[in-house]
């Protein structure tokens, strides 16, 4: 009798396996490390294929071992990924590129104005809800057609990351609505479908993966996918979802006030409600279930950040415990970093300035400061930046009634501490903080209906809270104004900066 469920989830530097029993304890977990493509300067890509379908193909297998079960059985699986995306394949759902990934991809802000030139920024607000960014699709296609035009000819299908890896799993081709609501201006928010109202000059709506709710069964395992990835054919296989949403989903921010900060290679911010609030500063997009919303947001550089921080300024910390090192120095460095303060727009930013072309500041360098005092700078600047989106919440009059943290930074207590003292916000840490991969193992359970959606308070147990310093508050607070004032006063600058690297790259041999 099959009695596992798999949760898989493909992220931005890596992939991981998650298997369960029908009551959440967790058999075993696995995780492959990948990386991302940087073709061009504001280019973000990865590989359909090579990274996407080899991971979960990997994860099947490696995840089993050690634990005497196989693929055989697997009651259910769901996989979640980095989203949105978008890879162009031809009439046999083969890739024709590498796909290009979610905001930290900024190439398409000439399609951005064209689109709001020709059918109107407010327009396409009202019908979609929010906003277009660099997290919207729809200008990414648009730039597909314009300056891959060869590609676009023998696009005859769009796929995002996990609707990719839902057809290759099940031959069925459908979208977690969450991921959907990021295809702007061609999701309808109101009726949860792809609407022409905007469509001219982009793509057929056919040639879209159709919309579903993330735990709704989207088909079974193809015996070719068998083959592929040790499970039985006809094992039923879910939506899914973006990664971020099952991530809220593995802490059990599922109710309506409940507010997941998702601690990864981006922060990413999701806010379940029973009705949208929409603001231009943020995303207002479909929830998990049927009947919710999300208010989500997202910084662009911040686990990234403290990689690049690692890889380029602290070398000779190494693996294992490199990282643990700076942040060990960094618990050691008195709250401000001796007057030192980063702006983390290493990757442009997302909300709520959403401006892709600024860039990292790091202000108030002496030949005083250590090391030590410059890294915790960088993670009190992802500080402020989650403050920044916490008080558009707050302006927006969306009611939060509880912060829980997940994702690998909030593992140890140093970053989790700096954010509550610097936006004075109690977080939950649940005992077991997988991640993603565990949120969708429940997914796959409620969509073969042998797990309830309120299991999810039995699947998530209570572990630590982080609660904030109130000594630190004027501190922090002085700081958090002269960070707002950074980016004003810097703005222009680093624009005037982004145009001449784009005019350096364009200069270099090819």
């Amino acid at each position: 009798m099959k009695h596992a469920l798999l949760g898989i989830d493909v992220g931005t530097y890596s992939s991981k396996a998650t298997l369960t029993t029908f009551d959440g304890r967790i058999l075993n977990t696995a995780t492959i490390p990948h990386d991302i493509s940087l073709p061009h300067p504001g280019h973000v890509e990865q590989d359909a294929d090579k990274v996407w379908w080899h991971d979960v193909c990997a994860l099947c297998r490696k995840v089993m071992e050690g634990t005497g079960l196989s693929g055989q059985d697997v009651a259910a699986l769901a996989v979640s990924a980095i989203g949105p995306c978008v890879v162009p394949l031809d009439a046999r759902m083969r890739p024709l590129r590498p796909a290009i990934l979610y905001g930290v991809d900024v190439r398409a802000q000439a399609e951005i104005a064209e689109i709001e030139s020709e059918f109107g920024a407010a327009a396409i607000r009202e019908f979609s809800l929010m906003d277009l960014t660099s997290q919207a699709i729809g200008p990414k296609i648009r730039w597909l057609r314009k300056h891959e035009p060869d590609v676009w000819a023998a696009t005859a299908h769009l796929a995002t990351a996990s609707s990719y890896l839902g057809w290759r799993l099940t031959g069925q081709h459908r979208i977690d609505r969450h991921t959907a609501s990021h295809y702007m201006p061609l999701y309808n928010p109101r009726t949860g479908m792809w609407d022409e109202r905007f469509n001219r000059a982009f793509v057929p709506l056919h040639a879209l993966p159709r919309p579903a709710w993330s735990d709704e069964i989207a088909g079974e395992i193809t015996a070719q996918a068998a083959q592929a990835t040790g499970l039985s054919a006809g094992t039923p296989v879910a939506v899914g979802a973006v990664d971020a949403l099952s991530e809220a989903i593995s802490v059990g921010a599922v109710a309506p006030g409940d507010l997941m900060v998702m601690y990864g290679s981006t922060t990413f911010f999701v806010l379940v409600q029973d009705r949208p609030t929409p603001d231009p500063r943020v995303w207002t997009v479909a929830g998990a279930y049927e009947g919710q919303f999300n208010l989500a947001a997202g910084m662009s550089t911040t686990g990234s950040l403290t990689r690049w921080f690692k890889d380029e300024l602290a070398r000779d910390l190494a693996e294992p415990g490199g990282y643990a090192a700076l942040f060990d120095g960094a618990a050691n460095v008195a709250p401000g970093a001796g007057g030192l303060l980063v702006l983390p727009y290493f990757s442009g930013e997302r909300t709520p300035i959403n401006d892709t072309r600024a860039s990292g500041v790091i202000a108030g360098l002496s030949l005083s400061h250590s090391r030590e005092q410059l890294f915790r700078a960088v993670l009190e600047g992802v500080g402020f930046g989650v403050r920044h989106n916490l008080e558009a919440f707050a302006d927006i009059g969306a009611k939060v009634d509880r912060v829980v943290a997940v994702g690998g930074g909030a593992q140890g207590n140093t970053w989790l501490q700096i954010v509550s003292d610097i936006a004075q916000v109690e977080q939950e840490v649940p005992a077991v903080t997988v991640g993603a991969s565990f949120g969708n193992a429940f997914l796959a359970g409620c969509a073969a209906a042998l797990v309830q959606r309120g299991d999810i308070g039995r699947w998530v147990r209570p572990g630590r809270r982080i609660v904030p310093d109130p000594s630190r508050r004027a501190l922090y607070d002085d700081m958090y104004a002269q960070y707002r004032k950074l980016y004003d006063g810097t703005r222009d600058v680093m624009h005037a900066l982004k145009s001449i690297a784009a005019g350096q790259a364009d200069q270099r041999p090819q």
